[in-house]
């Protein structure tokens, strides 16, 4: 908290401050710290998601607004258990937290099968087919202009999606698309699928 800028207070609107919790141990080791910081907006990312883990005891609180997971990609990446995101799944939805299945992950075991899914945009959409993120309850931002009166919702960022974002695991994540162009080679290839 001694790191934090001149007149947070309690946080600043535009902020969402995560922590990442790969497994239990390091859930109850950073939770904790988060719950205990001045932040408005406060969420948990399980990645990459590496162990099984419970957030209950954490969502009682009533201070994570939202949970992400993802498996671990790259070479040698462990496994990621479908059991185990659905108890992420299961606990956000009893506490009526928004929870995003962001992908599998390179190596994925579900009803103790193994699967090996290359390329991340193919892991983004077999999250997004699971049907396990969670619309939870919406998430207020009440962002103010230099005057300090609210910034009326017709003026605010709405992000844009293509149509490739539809099976996109990301999405309820996402921040839209900024029309980059990388997301496509020259020969029309999806870039996440390299």
């Amino acid at each position: 908290a001694d790191c934090l800028p001149d007149g947070w207070g309690d946080g600043w609107e535009n902020v969402f401050f995560n922590v990442s919790a790969e497994n239990q141990r390091r859930a109850d080791e950073r939770i904790p710290i988060l719950l205990s910081l001045p932040f408005k907006h406060k969420g948990v990312m399980c990645a990459p998601f590496i162990g099984q883990v419970s957030l209950r005891k954490y969502l009682e609180a009533g201070q994570i607004e939202q949970v992400l997971c993802d498996g671990e990609n790259y070479d040698g990446a462990r496994p990621c258990r479908y059991e185990w995101v659905k108890l992420l799944h299961d606990e956000c939805e009893e506490f009526d937290v928004k929870f995003v299945f962001c992908g599998t992950g390179r190596r994925f075991i579900k009803d103790g099968r193994l699967y090996s899914i290359e390329g991340s945009g193919l892991q983004s959409e077999q999250a997004h087919k699971s049907g396990l993120s969670v619309a939870g309850k919406p998430i207020f931002f009440d962002l103010r202009d230099g005057f300090g009166l609210p910034i009326d919702e017709k003026y605010r960022y709405k992000p844009k999606f293509r149509e490739r974002c539809e099976k996109c695991g990301m999405r309820p994540s996402c921040n839209g698309c900024s029309d980059c162009g990388k997301c496509e080679k020259p020969d029309g290839k999806d870039f996440q699928n390299r």
